[in-house]
């Protein structure tokens, strides 16, 4: 014989919490966006490090790029 046990959820129509929805799609938005900033500030600092300037030069750049972006960002 087939088994006809339900498949579905056991709570079918419970509450959901968009509260937490909302705040955890907030922060994994910011997290990547910052991320990415991150990422790309390293990537072009360390370019310019290799290319144009020294270690301190870089290190100034990338902080400065950190700075910009995230005023820009926010």
């Amino acid at each position: 014989m087939a088994d006809h046990s339900p498949t579905g959820p056991v709570e079918l129509g419970a509450k959901m919490d968009y509260a937490e929805h909302d705040r955890t799609y907030a922060g994994f938005l910011a997290l990547a966006k910052y991320g990415s900033l991150f990422c790309g500030a390293l990537l072009l600092a360390m370019a310019f490090g290799f290319f144009a300037g020294g270690f301190f030069s870089a290190t100034i750049l990338f902080v400065l790029i950190l700075a910009v972006g995230a005023f820009i960002l926010r």
